[in-house]
């Protein structure tokens, strides 16, 4: 996708811009396009996870690319990132580039399609499941 479509922009304007504003956070549809294939960011956080950094390779990764408008698709950007947070960078690019965790992450991906996940966020709390941007007080009634 691009973003500078119509789709994308007014996604952006109806739902992603009202929400990060209700919730004091600092995002923008970044610039980028086309919009990056991620398979090698999400395969990458396979591996930061496997090194305890997963929390930071994400935080780290939403950062790039939604506030600083890095293209995360890019294996020398996402390399760099992961050695931003103390990921071994020889190391990580190795495991992208021979893609050791793709059947880790497509295993992430068919599990999610077969529990229905649609939307994230998505709490599943006990038979109840929650999609999207749920306040506070519905998580506690759940």
């Amino acid at each position: 996708m691009k973003p500078e479509g119509d789709y994308l922009q007014s996604t952006w304007e109806q739902s992603v811009y009202p929400m990060a504003d209700l919730m004091e956070i600092d995002i923008f549809l970044p610039k980028v396009s086309p919009q990056p294939h991620t398979n090698l960011a999400f395969e990458g956080y396979q591996y930061a996870k496997e090194k305890d950094r997963g929390n930071e390779y994400n935080e780290r990764m939403l950062r790039a690319f939604f506030q600083e408008e890095k293209d995360i698709g890019n294996i020398n950007i996402l390399t760099k990132l992961a050695d931003e947070i103390g990921v071994d960078e020889k190391e990580y690019r190795e495991v992208l580039t021979i893609r050791r965790y793709k059947d880790a992450h497509e295993k992430a991906l068919k599990h999610a399609y077969e529990a229905n996940i649609t939307a994230v966020p998505t709490f599943v709390i006990g038979a109840t499941k929650l999609q999207g941007f749920v306040q506070r007080k519905r998580l506690n009634n759940s």
